[in-house]
C-alpha cells in the first residue's frame, strides 16, 4: 500500500464518519444504508423524500467519483448472474444481521451499540476464516 492510497482510504473514511454523524444530528436517523434502503417502500411520503435523497446523494457521489477519478470505483468481475445473486445474498445477510458491514461498524460502534460490536466481531472472524482459507488477498 503506497502513502496516497492510505492517505486517499483515511480521508474516505474521515467522511464517511463525518456524513453518517451529520445524517444522525440534522435527520435523527442512523445513516444505515440498508435500514435506508430497506424501509424506502413502507415509509411516510416525508419520510421516503429524506430517505430518497440520501440514496441519490450516494448515487450522485458514486458518478462524481467515476467522471473525476474513472479506475476510482474499479470494474466488476465475474458473470452478471453470479453479480445478482451475491447482491441478493447481501441483502438478505443485512436483513438477518439488522444492517451491513459498514453501517454496524461506522454507526453502530459510533453510537456504542453492544449488537453492532457483536456484529462486527463475527464479520472480522468470518473475513479472516474466508481470506485464510482463500489464501489471503489477491
Amino acid at each position: 500500500m503506497n502513502a496516497l492510497s492510505l492517505a486517499t482510504s483515511a480521508a474516505g473514511g474521515v467522511l464517511i464518519g463525518l456524513a453518517s454523524v451529520g445524517y444522525l444530528l440534522l435527520v435523527g436517523r442512523i445513516a444505515g444504508v440498508s435500514g435506508v434502503l430497506g424501509g424506502l417502500a413502507v415509509a411516510e411520503p416525508d419520510d421516503r423524500r429524506v430517505r430518497a435523497g440520501f440514496l441519490v446523494g450516494l448515487l450522485a457521489g458514486a458518478v462524481a467519483l467515476r467522471l473525476v477519478f474513472p479506475r476510482a470505483l474499479g470494474t466488476p468481475t465475474g458473470p452478471l448472474g453470479m453479480l445478482i445473486v451475491a447482491g441478493l445474498l447481501v441483502g438478505v445477510g443485512t436483513t438477518l444481521a439488522n444492517g451491513c458491514t459498514s453501517g454496524h461498524g461506522v454507526c453502530g460502534l459510533g453510537r456504542r451499540s453492544a449488537r453492532s460490536l457483536v456484529a462486527v466481531l463475527v464479520f472480522m472472524a468470518v473475513a479472516m476464516v474466508t481470506a485464510s482459507l482463500r489464501g489471503g488477498a489477491s
